[in-house]
């Protein structure tokens, strides 16, 4: 795919890997909708990036209705969707038994779960609806391509994080057989599991940690710039022949067990 005029949806916009994505794809002449929950950052970022090139609706992943109002949003205002990367996520640590020896609260390890997997299916389910109505871009029959985005932990999750690991994998199991389904309407689905990455989360932890965290990354020993994340997300929009794949993007890093 020619990123050049396409239109891309990019959920958790708005900082972070997903804002990292949005320049790099602006950068390649992409027109983008930033889907994210925080509005005031939201907005500050579309001021921040090429004028016109950016359009912040505040979305909530989780709820159905909202989602479907911002793609009407969105087409009334780009007119088309090639492009959707799904950032969105959360991950707040939570043992099974905590010290006291009680259990985590179903409700925390649903909200995980429902932000995480649930928030990337109802986003992606409804776009690639909207996205087989649309014309072909190429002779392969292809209409677009949907990113997801999962982690390492699903892999090689850690004590503390049954949730976030869970909702991950959920991600990283359903990237095959959406792309099977997908196939009929020339739509590709792929998926990237980041390991550590130095977004502004954990630039807050200090310099100490950070220099910890990447001394555990095999090669390189540091963690990853978020423009090397954004560079898979337009390498898998360009590249046609990639399909149905979890591409990890780690330093080769494989999490202790904490």
């Amino acid at each position: 795919m020619n990123i050049e005029g396409k239109v891309a949806l990019v959920t958790g916009g708005a900082s972070g890997l997903g804002l990292a994505a949005c320049r790099s794809l602006i950068e390649k002449g992409a027109k983008v909708a930033i889907f994210d929950f925080d509005k005031a950052n939201g907005e500050a970022v579309v001021q921040e990036l090429e004028e016109g090139k950016a359009l912040f609706v505040q979305v909530d992943v989780t709820d159905e209705q909202n989602v479907a109002q911002a793609l009407e949003t969105l087409y009334k205002h780009y007119g088309d969707l090639h492009i959707v990367v799904n950032c969105a996520g959360i991950g707040p640590p939570g043992k099974v038994i905590n010290r006291e020896g009680e259990p985590l609260p179903l409700d925390q390890f649903k909200k995980i779960v429902d932000v995480n997997l649930f928030g990337t299916f109802n986003v992606l389910s409804k776009a690639a609806a909207r996205m087989a109505k649309q014309d072909t871009l190429n002779d392969d029959g292809g209409r677009g391509t949907i990113i997801n985005v999962a982690s390492v932990a699903a892999f090689d999750g850690q004590i503390g994080q049954p949730a976030y690991a869970a909702s991950k994998a959920g991600i990283v199991g359903m990237t095959l057989p959406i792309a099977r389904e997908f196939a009929r309407q020339g739509i590709r689905v792929n998926t990237i599991a980041p390991g550590l990455f130095l977004t502004p989360l954990a630039e807050s932890l200090g310099e100490d940690v950070i220099n910890s965290l990447g001394g555990s990354v095999e090669y390189p020993k540091r963690l990853g710039n978020p423009k090397e994340f954004a560079q898979l997300v337009v390498h898998m929009a360009e590249n046609d022949y990639l399909n149905g794949e979890v591409i990890r993007l780690d330093g080769a890093i494989r999490m202790a067990a904490k």
